[in-house]
């Protein structure tokens, strides 16, 4: 592979996924009640019950780094999170403006498992022998392509935020409310909410399946959690019941997504080819 891959933790790869792929990735930054480490370095509880917390891009010095240490020879590609999400994607532009060798960044233009698609598109590429540019083109087509939906285990988060208020997020919370949302192009939708978390995975599994497309076509699947698994294994057996995927795994929210969303989300990322 002549062309280095690398992405952000908001993708949060599995360590497998990682390795069979040579896939560098760099660490956002936590602080969590004035101590700032980087993503993956403190328990997940920890975070989440911190008083204060908050999430930030890794600086442009740790894409240098990276791109040091994992360039092939023909280049590097760097696959961010969505540039309307975080400012990641302006620090990696950053880092590769001063860049020895010759460095692409490429905005996934979503997120967590849709950001991973995206990655492992272009290390699919890079592996099979694609010029810098070639895999470029495949990470940007697959990012125009590749759909991401999920579903919240509760209003908690939305509460503490003040996006939701209070009073009415409890009440919420009381009749089993599981706000859905889908990630596109950038941009985070809100769906219409499931009042299960049975309805939110039917759910899940509806909007997938009306994507199908009619004739033969190859399924690049993640099946998505935040801290808990159970949910993300029950989608993946009931995908993969209906459809053999090309490409599957089960990956976690990085934890500076579970800021924001909690734990126990579950969702779909997917792309046809």
């Amino acid at each position: 592979m002549a062309v280095g891959i690398i992405t952000d933790s908001t993708a949060a790869l599995p360590e497998e996924v990682r390795s069979r792929w040579n896939i560098a990735v760099v660490p956002l930054m936590i602080t969590v009640d004035g101590l700032t480490v980087s993503d993956g370095e403190l328990a997940t509880a920890d975070i989440i019950a911190a008083r204060n917390h908050s999430s930030s891009s890794p600086p442009p010095g740790a894409f240098t780094e990276a791109i040091t240490g994992h360039d092939q020879g023909d280049g590097v590609v760097l696959v961010t999170v969505s540039s309307t999400l975080s400012s990641t994607h302006q620090s990696a532009v950053l880092a590769a403006r001063s860049a020895p060798g010759p460095v692409a960044v490429v905005d996934s233009r979503t997120a967590a498992g849709g950001q991973g698609l995206v990655t492992v598109a272009a290390a699919r590429a890079a592996r099979a022998g694609a010029s810098l540019d070639e895999v470029v083109a495949r990470a940007e087509e697959v990012a125009r392509r590749v759909k991401l939906v999920g579903a919240l285990a509760n209003l908690d988060q939305l509460i503490r935020s003040g996006r939701v208020p209070g009073l009415a997020g409890r009440a919420g919370n009381l009749i089993g409310v599981r706000p859905l949302f889908d990630i596109h192009g950038g941009v985070i939708g809100r769906l219409r909410p499931a009042l299960s978390d049975e309805a939110a995975m039917q759910r899940l599994l509806t909007i997938w399946r009306r994507t199908r497309p009619a004739g033969e076509a190859r399924l690049h699947l993640v099946c998505l959690h935040a801290d808990a698994p159970g949910p993300a294994l029950e989608l993946m057996a009931t995908i993969t019941a209906e459809v053999q995927p090309a490409d599957a795994f089960i990956s976690g929210f990085g934890q500076a997504m579970m800021i924001n969303s909690g734990t126990g989300v579950r969702g779909l990322a997917w792309y046809w080819d």
